[in-house]
């Protein structure tokens, strides 16, 4: 496998950092590598693999250069400007910002759920939202299998997920001081407000979960609704997933169906207390599945208890798999 040439976007920012941590982790083959932030940011070094690199702020003359793949985690904005512009250079764009997501001309994968769905690219592949990946994680085998026709999404939503500003909330909250962040304090608190409202009374959040699973899924005809709440957990996701079926399903047979799914750890043994947990969850790739047991108010349903590391497998983890997938064809 030939080395290819890397650049990280967005390189001081929580999934920026994680992006390293990861390509290190998984010893991804590079032979160049940038690593590119705001001004503010510029000038400032990062370690990586035992060396240390400038971080060098980014303009619109950034990929002038031999740049194979661009991870990107510095904002919509920024996405939405050089990304295209990354793109026409023939560098091949990984964007975590939701700036690309609901594009057609976009693909926006789970390597575990559509792989396929790189080949299609046109320079630039969008990341999942977190919440979304480790959703689709468990549901893709069960859809393939039994065809779902309903979901509900219940979240638990770490303050991680919004980054450095939301950490920041939770922990000055646990020691006393005023929230500066979320709207309401985070600390022994759960909030039902992730991203802006819409007029229909849905956040961007839920509403990113409902389009997403759609599309990534490959089905527009499933019927979702979502709830989704930020709660005092530091890192981790949380999902309770309500899922109504078009067919029966022996509830044996499909606890097998997620045991044998790639990506997927199965931890579901009530007697013994054990089901999936963030603080287990964390700093793992895996999505976690447990509590699956019949929805008795339906005729073909059942609950599950969704679980992972919103910052590795919601964001970096996905972002490096797919550039895994992308080393064939460079």
């Amino acid at each position: 496998m030939r080395k290819v040439n890397v650049a990280v976007v967005g390189s001081t920012g929580m999934v920026g950092r994680m992006f390293l941590k990861v390509l290190e982790e998984r010893n991804f083959p590079i032979d160049k590598f940038y690593v590119f932030a705001s001004a503010k940011s510029a000038g400032s070094t990062i370690t990586f693999r035992g060396e240390e690199y400038v971080v060098e702020e980014l303009t619109e003359s950034s990929f002038d250069r031999d740049i194979d793949i661009a991870l990107f985690s510095a904002g919509g904005s920024i996405s939405l400007k050089y990304s295209p512009i990354a793109a026409s250079k023939g560098v091949v764009v990984i964007d975590n910002s939701s700036a690309f997501r609901m594009d057609s001309d976009v693909p926006l994968v789970v390597p575990e759920v559509n792989p396929d769905d790189i080949n299609w690219h046109k320079g630039i592949i969008a990341n999942p939202n977190c919440s979304t990946i480790q959703a689709v994680v468990a549901l893709k085998p069960l859809h393939d299998k039994y065809k779902i026709k309903r979901i509900v999404y219940s979240t638990y939503q770490s303050v991680s997920g919004s980054g450095v500003k939301g950490v920041k909330d939770l922990e000055d909250g646990l020691k006393g001081s005023p929230n500066t962040f979320y709207p309401h304090p985070i600390a022994n608190n759960c909030i039902p407000h992730i991203d802006v409202f819409h007029d229909n009374g849905y956040t961007k959040e839920e509403i990113k979960m409902i389009e997403e699973t759609r599309k990534i899924m490959g089905d527009q005809s499933l019927r979702i609704t979502a709830t989704t709440v930020r709660v005092p957990v530091s890192s981790g996701h949380s999902e309770s997933i309500n899922v109504e079926f078009y067919n029966d399903f022996e509830l044996d047979e499909l606890k097998s169906v997620l045991k044998s799914s790639p990506g997927i750890v199965y931890q579901d043994e009530p007697g013994s207390n054990l089901y999936p947990l963030a603080i287990n969850a964390a700093g793992k790739d895996e999505v976690f599945v447990g509590r699956v047991r019949r929805d008795t108010s339906v005729d073909y349903g059942i609950n599950m208890w969704v679980v992972a590391d919103n910052i590795r497998k919601g964001a970096a983890s996905n972002a490096v798999q797919i550039a895994e997938l992308l080393l064939k064809d460079l």
